[in-house]
């Protein structure tokens, strides 16, 4: 018996691998019929390599034999082939020939220099026969076939200089047999781009001729005798036109481009970037090199190349689309969303030529979109053909986007700016490209089946939509280009166009005008349009794991035909696509979908057109366990990031493996960290949408929900907070005891728990809250989420009565609040108002303190310089904390913040903040004036040119004196060398109101939302529009509810409610005085007892501290006094109604009384 952990008392088996003999005395013994077996197999191996080594060998000396013989065979050639030529005597050279051909094509190595020699003698001979058509039957076809092989492979070893007469004699064969190239073609072309590079500046003109001519002559058509056109047309594009240094063609083009066929090359690219041949042979340095001069052979005929041009276009451009985009963007395009990429990742074929560029230029400038325009007429005989040929121009334009994100609004405005010519049977007409994609789109078939009711209750039918099939696919094509199209329509449009008065229609309208209104949507389109985008939206982020897996590898289609690749051809396939276009997913899709929904209802939000009911979804849920749903699902994220954290090297190494495949390792180094991050954000989205796919509605689709339910939902997501932050205690007072009773005890305490607990408490002035509270309370960071200890002290430094019970805490806040927003020399300068008194960060604030700087002799690269930059960046920084503060304690403060600097705390949580895109009408809360100058030169009627305007704008500067100067600064690229046109008018003003209220705020907005955010999560903020932002930190602006307060007050000292449950008589006349108030009246006492005019969103059982009264003696000449800090007021006992009002509206008109408690 063998006792063991497992319980089993069997011996375990011993068995030796190792081929010795064991010199354990314990081990079981081998019997001796396993020796024998294992001596058989060994000697069985040992005979089975014997028999190999003898085959080998055998096989070595017949290779060897052969070669000797074929060596032997060639020599007698060659000394044959010599004594011909060695003759004295005249000989006839056709005989002679005849004679010699069988011999060279025996004898013939490119290698040796003897038998070059042996060449020439021979063309020699065949240069008397000069051309005569006679003389090509002196040999037969299949001899001068192997002639024309014959003198590629010799010309592939001489040098450009010595080729002239051999490449004479082989043009001169493919004149007459272009079949002889058949099986060498893709050589016979490389060898040519050889001898293009070789000889750029060393041959003569004549020469030039001879080799464009050999280009040419195999693309002929030559009915008996003629290649296949497609694969000529297929070598000459990837084996001569990937060619870098092709320079006879970038000079001229056009002397190549008149004699080919260019609707054929453009089908021989299609054919073989659909069969997928070439493009995976060749490395994509080359193929942007075939690109390049596929659109300058193009550029130089002036002729339509129809639809076939556009589509080989997109093929290539879909391709090379990382590889476009990283590089194009590191060679000095404006690119901000391209990845930074250290220098020593990038490799060496990462720099495009100047000419390169010029023609990739030349797709996204004003000639080429224009041009592409002027090319493409679309015949509108049936919707069928309608989408088929919107697909392809839709497919083209969103390549572009991809490829160069740094030309995306100058792309769109162009093509917004442009007009399809439409065939139908009226004849021809120009149609407005949103307008004609919105025809296109809304033709769809997806479009009709997504916009059915019965796609509100299956969300199922948007999975199979999305399901990979090539008609959905340029379905999708059409339907994403018109949604890129509309968002920057609606950034251009201000409220007055959008959905203009029949009035308005009627009058004097300049061109940008009518364009902008004839390129937008009815009320009925757009019900239409909301509906679509609703139905689509909301699987894209409830149904994401039926759509994409994440147990499956994302499907792989074909570029252009949206077919599934097989499974056995994936390790070539190109990367994930979505409706045909590389690089291209489902979340790009959902992206510009929520984008424009989000955009249409922010403008409804602002200037209502539709019923709030309208953009519900409450029929999606089981509303009465929604939010338990959701609060559950924030816990399990909350988890899910912690896992994530922990698990980022195995992310990163599965990323790696992810894309180890051909294709992809002949990408550049920074496309292949582009794909990763994207690849690591689908994974991202996959887990967030299993996770919490209610989540995620909340955040992206908000509007969905009712508002109500939301703010619910966010307490819910705040106190869960606390608890998880607090050890389960959100009373301040419980709380300090269990970090006193965890740190020694309460009357035992450690080091650590009073450290703790004195970083949460702070001594502050009257006159400079702001100040002692940024020294104090900065450093906690997202600790100022615990309770905090304020003690208000005096000019003499001594403390004021009154104990921190929660109360002075909210006077702190707000006392904190009113001094850093309060505009002028009153304040910090943090933050201004418009004229609306609404509240937004200073643009001007760093540009001031730069001032200040540069006269204090300061440079930009000194200690003190960032020290003083950073230090206000903080101050923004910790009054974004601040006010997360309030709005995590539930404290309301009475700032009205503009509608613009709110749309960003709700972007916060959606993105970066370069995400945000701004809007002419937000421009009016910043800057009516600007604004309206805008609008004038939006309806100016003449030329915009004569008004010398340029993509350039001018910030004021207060210097350290207050003197205000001007700085003008560049709105792009070269901004002060480009003039603001008709064509490129809603550019500009779409650059200035992205440089007013995104670029010049940007740090400060950013160190503001950077605090805000470590106090409330952003993806919180953004399940609210700016309008209930506000609300949300000030309270509801509908009428005060005098039931609901009345309910929510509690009562002290003689005003105690007693077992009798009356109140009494003077509280019983106070809320009659309040139902007799006016509205405003009611504020007015709700902001004297509160310092908020506005009741919380939830009512006020919501309000804390609870709104209380206690009573203030016998004295009726007394006023009510207040304690704002606890939102207590102080009542004396007044024996008349009359009385007790008119000293209550005294009270709060005069806004005395106030005082801690």
């Amino acid at each position: 018996m063998f006792p063991t952990f497992s319980g089993s008392s069997r011996r375990p088996r011993n068995v030796n691998l190792s081929g010795q003999r064991s010199t354990n005395p314990w081990a079981s013994g081998a019997s001796g019929a396993s020796k024998s077996v294992a001596q058989a197999q060994a000697e069985r191996e040992k005979r089975q390599r014997e028999r190999d080594e003898l085959n080998a060998a055998k096989r070595l000396q017949r290779v060897w034999r052969g070669y000797k013989g074929r060596q032997s065979f060639k020599q007698t050639c060659r000394e044959r082939y010599d004594a011909l030529y060695g003759q004295q005597t005249d000989y006839d050279h056709s005989q002679r020939m005849t004679s010699t051909l069988p011999l060279l094509l025996l004898l013939f190595d490119p290698v040796h220099t003897e038998d070059q020699h042996r060449l020439d003698l021979f063309v020699q001979d065949l240069a008397t026969l000069k051309s005569d058509p006679t003389n090509f039957g002196l040999f037969d076809p299949n001899s001068w076939d192997r002639f024309a092989q014959l003198v590629v492979g010799a010309l592939e070893r001489r040098p450009a200089s010595s080729s002239q007469n051999l490449l004479s004699v082989l043009l001169d064969i493919i004149r007459r047999r272009q079949l002889a190239i058949t099986p060498i073609i893709d050589g016979y072309y490389k060898l040519l781009s050889k001898h293009f590079e070789q000889g750029n500046h060393l041959v003569s003109v004549e020469q030039q001729e001879v080799l464009i001519e050999a280009v040419t002559v195999p693309l002929g058509s030559n009915p008996e005798q003629a290649l296949p056109v497609i694969r000529a047309y297929q070598a000459f594009a990837f084996s001569f036109l990937t060619s870098p240094n092709l320079s006879f063609l970038q000079k001229d083009p056009a002397q190549i481009a008149r004699r080919l066929d260019l609707q054929v090359l453009s089908q021989s690219v299609i054919d073989a970037y659909s069969e997928q041949e070439h493009s995976i042979t060749q490395s994509k340095h080359q193929l942007l090199w075939l690109l390049a001069h596929f659109i300058a052979l193009n550029r130089s005929t002036p002729t339509s190349q129809g639809s076939k041009y556009l589509e080989a276009l997109y093929l290539q451009l879909s391709l090379l689309a990382d590889d476009i985009r990283v590089r194009y963007g590191r060679q000095g395009s404006r690119d901000e969303t391209r990845p930074e990429i250290d220098d020593n990742e990038a490799d060496d074929s990462a720099t495009l030529s100047a000419w390169m560029l010029d023609q990739l230029n030349f797709l996204v400038d004003e000639d080429g979109i224009s041009e592409l325009l002027s090319r493409f007429t679309s015949t509108i005989s049936s919707s069928d053909r309608l989408s088929e040929e919107a697909s392809l121009l839709a497919g083209y334009t969103l390549v572009l986007l991809r490829c160069f994100p740094s030309h995306s609004d100058d792309i769109k405005m162009r093509l917004f700016q442009g007009d399809i010519s439409t065939i139908g049977s009226s004849g021809s007409t120009a149609t407005p490209s949103v307008k004609y994609f919105w025809k296109a789109a809304s033709n769809t078939d997806i479009f009709r089946e997504i916009i059915q009711p019965r796609a509100h209750h299956q969300p199922s039918l948007v999975v199979t939509l999305l399901r990979p099939d090539s008609t959905r696919a340029r379905e999708w094509r059409t339907l994403l280009l018109f949604l890129e199209l509309y968002n920057f329509l609606l950034r251009v449009t201000d409220d007055e166009d959008f959905l203009p008065a029949a009035a308005q229609l009627l009058s004097e309208q300049s061109p940008a005008t009518l364009r902008i209104r004839s390129s937008g949507l009815s009320l009925t389109e757009l019900k239409q349009l909301i509906n679509f985008l609703k139905n689509l939206s909301f699987p894209l982020y409830y149904n994401l794991p039926m759509i994409m897996p994440p147990s499956s590898k994302p499907t792989r289609l074909s570029v252009f035909s949206g077919k599934p690749i097989a499974e056995k051809d994936e390790a070539e396939a190109t990367p994930t696509s979505f409706a045909g276009i590389i690089g291209m997913d489902v979340l790009s899709l959902r992206s510009v979908s929520t984008t424009t929904i989000r955009s249409l209802y922010e403008r409804d939000s602002r200037r209502r057109f539709l019923p709030s009911e309208f953009w519900l979804m409450t029929s999606k849920f089981d509303m009465n366990g929604f939010i338990s749903a959701v609060v559950l699902e924030e816990q399990q994220k909350e988890q899910m990031d912690g896992d994530e954290e922990d698990s980022d090297d195995d992310s990163d190494m599965d990323v790696r493996d992810t894309f180890h495949s051909f294709a992809a390792q002949r990408l550049s180094r920074a496309a292949q960290i582009e794909q990763r991050r994207r690849l690591r954000k689908v994974q991202r989205e996959q887990l967030l949408a299993q996770v919490g796919p209610k989540l995620e509605i909340l955040r992206n689709m908000p509007f969905v929900i009712p508002f109500e339910v939301r703010v619910q939902i966010f307490r819910q997501f705040v106190n869960l907070d606390k608890m998880k932050r607090r050890g389960g205690f959100t009373d301040a007072d419980r709380w300090r005891l269990s970090v006193m009773s965890g740190e020694g005890g309460f009357n035992n305490p450690t080091g650590r728990g009073r450290d703790i607990l004195g970083r949460h408490s702070a001594r502050v002035k009257r006159g400079q809250v702001f100040q002692d509270a940024y020294e104090q309370f900065y450093p906690l960071g997202d600790g100022l989420k615990e309770p905090m200890q304020i003690t208000f002290v005096d000019q003499f430094d001594q403390p004021e009565a009154g104990i921190d019970g929660g109360g002075v805490t909210k006077e702190f806040l707000t006392s904190v609040t009113d001094e850093a927003f309060s505009p002028g020399s009153d304040g910090h300068g943090l933050f201004a108002t418009n004229s609306q008194n609404l509240l937004y960060p200073n643009p001007t604030a760093f540009d001031n303190l730069a001032e200040v700087l540069r006269y204090q002799k300061h440079s930009e690269n000194d200690a003190n310089w960032r020290e003083s930059m950073a230090d206000l960046a903080k101050r923004y920084e910790f009054l974004g904390r601040v006010v997360g503060k309030c709005m995590y304690e539930g404290i309301l403060i009475d700032k009205a913040f503009a509608g613009f600097f709110l749309l960003k705390w709700a972007a916060s949580g959606q993105g970066s903040l370069t995400d945000h895109r701004a809007n002419l009408n937000d421009l009016r809360d910043l800057d009516p004036e600007l604004y309206q100058g805008l609008i004038n030169l939006k309806n100016y009627p003449g030329q915009v040119i004569d008004l010398s305007l340029d993509f350039t704008i001018t910030d004021q500067v207060t210097g350290p004196f207050g003197d205000v100067r001007t700085i003008t600064r560049p709105l792009c690229k070269n901004g002060g060398d480009i003039p603001v046109t008709n064509t490129n008018r809603p550019l500009y003003i779409s650059y200035v109101a992205s440089h007013r209220l995104v670029a010049q705020p940007y740090r400060q907005t950013r160190a503001f939302l950077r605090g805000l955010g470590s106090m409330i999560n952003p993806a919180w903020l953004s399940m609210f529009n700016q309008s209930e932002l506000q609300r949300l930190v000030g309270g509801d602006s509908s009428e005060i509810d005098v039931e609901d307060l009345r309910r929510n007050t509690e009562y002290s000292g003689l005003y105690v409610i007693g077992n009798d449950g009356l109140e009494h008589p003077t509280i019983e006349m106070f809320w009659q005085v309040m139902h007799e108030f006016k509205d405003s009246e009611r504020r007015e006492v709700l902001k004297y007892v509160t310092s908020t005019p506005r009741a919380p969103l939830l009512g006020f059982s919501q309000l804390s501290p609870h709104f209380s009264i206690r009573d203030g003696g016998t004295d009726e000449e007394r006023l009510p006094s207040t304690s704002t800090c606890v939102n207590l007021l102080k009542l004396p006992r007044y024996n008349s109604k009359e009385t007790l009002k008119s000293k209550l509206l005294y009270a709060i008109q005069s806004g005395a009384g106030f005082d801690l408690s």
